[in-house]
């Protein structure tokens, strides 16, 4: 198979041309950006130097040897530079090639991400004779895995111990893009489908990586006279979580470790939440009282088999018992999830028995469907458990005074 031999694409507005030495200063300014800077292998801090070597050196050398396609993506009718997108390794044996892109922060918002790597897949399925483009970002980058989810790309999984950023984790996602993908990439791939066939599911995994790429976000319900938080765990909680997981009925009715260690919180709080939602996989909120303590916590897990489906499990301090906390905000977090992550069904189970966690989910406007016989496995046997739903039709949520309940 021929080397690739550098050339000029215009296509959809851009133009897309190999890197020339009057490119330093604009890569040197755009690699000032924190997101490129943290999320891309660009050293830090990025030097006029390091640009120099990219447009002069890198770049040129990738084309000549035949291991990479590093273009400028530029706006075709004025050649102002967006950003980056090429092939930043070729593997002949296989007709394979890894993707790799970035925006200039003056150019987001525009899709010039998603534009330039369907150019650049099309020109080398078309062109270059390759069969697959592989995508790789570190896990939470949901900018990245949205634009290639947009581009058609299929998220496959991810690899241990990948290539780990100084800031960042060493897990990784990848995915790949085959010839055929490209047909189906423009339809509908950045809605917010919820339901229906591949198409909508593509949908929703688009949307939910928009919604997982930005902060979680502090939600708010209103409990008699005042107004309570959901919000991530912070370092100061760590004392009250302890303090409630070493409670006898948090440790009767929930899966916390027995005994409790102050080690655990940190785990939970530092650890464990900011996993979840860098995964996409759901979101930990402390029930945060009138003034900003922490009264509990409710978590949202999204099925992993099931794109419409999700559940939730919740826990109250001691001290926070009886004042509607627990309700209000389950209430809040699960209006919160059908709006922004696109479930038909968010479900809840607790064991025969819990009657304070069947309150608090009934008020919420859940609906208790029956019980699982030895339904879930709880610290070395199974147990019985009741299970209830709620669905975005919803139900009775309280408006006003104390919940005499958690």
């Amino acid at each position: 198979m021929a080397g690739v031999k550098p050339v000029e694409i215009v296509e959809d507005d851009l133009l897309l041309r190999p890197w020339a030495p009057t490119d330093a200063a604009d890569v040197h300014r755009a690699c000032q950006d924190p997101d490129i800077r943290r999320w891309t292998s660009v050293p830090s801090p990025y030097l006029l130097e390091h640009a120099e070597g990219f447009v002069t050196e890198i770049a040129p050398t990738a084309w000549a040897d035949d291991t990479g396609a590093h273009f400028a993506v530029c706006d075709a009718a004025t050649g102002e530079l967006l950003g980056s997108c090429g092939l930043v390794s070729i593997d002949r044996s296989l007709r394979s090639a890894e993707v790799g892109y970035w925006t200039a922060p003056w150019a987001r918002g525009a899709g010039i991400a998603t534009r330039a790597t369907r150019v650049i897949a099309r020109w080398a399925f078309r062109e270059v004779g390759l069969r697959r483009l592989v995508w790789q970002a570190e896990v939470g980058n949901h900018a990245s895995r949205l634009v290639a989810l947009r581009a058609g790309f299929r998220i496959e999984g991810e690899l241990r111990l990948a290539t780990p950023h100084p800031l960042g984790s060493a897990d990784g996602w990848i995915g790949s893009l085959l010839p055929g993908d490209l047909a189906d990439s423009s339809a509908g791939a950045a809605g917010a489908g919820h339901s229906g066939g591949a198409a909508a599911h593509g949908s929703l995994v688009a949307h939910r990586a928009a919604v997982f790429g930005r902060p979680q976000p502090v939600l708010f319900a209103t409990v008699g006279d005042g107004e309570i938080r959901l919000r991530q765990p912070e370092e100061r909680d760590l004392d009250a979580i302890v303090t409630a997981c070493r409670d006898p009925e948090t440790v009767r009715w929930t899966t916390v470790p027995d005994p409790y260690q102050r080690s655990d919180a940190e785990f939970y709080a530092h650890r464990y939440t900011s996993d979840r939602w860098a995964r996409g996989r759901g979101a930990v909120f402390v029930i945060a009282d009138p003034d900003d303590n922490y009264a509990g916590t409710i978590e949202v897990r999204l099925a992993a088999d099931d794109p419409g489906l999700a559940d939730v499990g919740y826990l109250v301090a001691p001290h926070a018992r009886g004042r509607g906390y627990c309700s209000r905000g389950l209430a809040a977090v699960c209006a919160w999830t059908f709006g922004s992550l696109g479930v038909g069904r968010i479900e809840w189970r607790a064991h025969l028995g819990n009657d304070a966690s069947r309150r608090a989910a009934e008020k919420a406007g859940f609906t208790v469907e029956g019980i699982a016989r030895q339904g879930i496995p709880h610290r070395g046997a199974r147990v019985d458990v009741w299970v209830g739903a709620l669905l975005p039709t919803g139900g009775p949520v309280p408006t006003s005074g104390p919940d005499p309940n958690p």
